[in-house]
């Protein structure tokens, strides 16, 4: 799978990137700010990790995007489900500090359909 991650958090975002690519996945791009989030929403990839605080607020308005797009995603954060507004608290969810395998198994059931690598 191609794979954004969206983590303002450099240390988080390389064990991430690591995590994914060891399991046979292909991380587009790993930005840190909601800028950045919103100028690869158009780069053709299979998932985005979103982190929910990040560099210019919370991520809610890029995963709104995503979902109008029907492109998967997965929270991963330190924030409470219960913190997402309504629309987002159905959302894929992974809490920080997250596990490998529960990371990669929610990865992907997000995303059902696509052949894993």
């Amino acid at each position: 799978m191609r794979i954004l991650i969206l983590e303002d958090d450099p240390a988080i975002a390389f064990d991430l990137q690591a995590i994914l690519e060891a399991d046979g996945h292909e991380v587009v791009d790993s930005v840190s700010s909601l800028a950045e989030a919103y100028q690869h929403l158009d780069d053709r990839f299979d998932c985005a990790l979103l982190d929910i605080d990040v560099i210019g607020g919370k991520s809610f308005g890029v995963a709104e995007t995503l979902m109008e797009r029907r492109i998967p995603f997965v929270f991963v954060s330190a924030s409470a489900p219960s913190d997402l507004p309504q629309l987002l608290q159905r959302a894929a969810f992974v809490a920080k500090p997250f596990e490998e395998k529960v990371l990669l198994k929610t990865v992907e059931h997000a995303v059902p359909n696509l052949l894993h690598c």
